[in-house]
């Protein structure tokens, strides 16, 4: 299953990926793309989304907290 793991600021999205990097080194470094919302005119306000596959259920709790602790939120995609 993928997980998007959805930041305002590409510092964040950045420092999840490599942490996440570190913590699960079969899956490798994420992907960090910018995702800009249909319609919006602002660029400045695209998200940043770290692209995350393979996760099994107990790597997703921890995952979270620290998603959290960066200021984002994580969807199923």
């Amino acid at each position: 299953m993928r997980q998007l793991l959805v930041f305002a600021e590409r510092d964040d999205a950045e420092g999840v990926a490599e942490t996440l990097g570190e913590w699960f080194p079969a899956l490798g470094v994420p992907r960090v793309v910018r995702e800009t919302l249909a319609g919006e005119d602002d660029a400045a306000d695209a998200q940043w989304l770290v692209v995350v596959e393979g996760l099994d259920a107990s790597a997703l709790a921890k995952v979270d907290e620290l998603v959290e602790r960066h200021g984002g939120w994580w969807e199923a995609g």
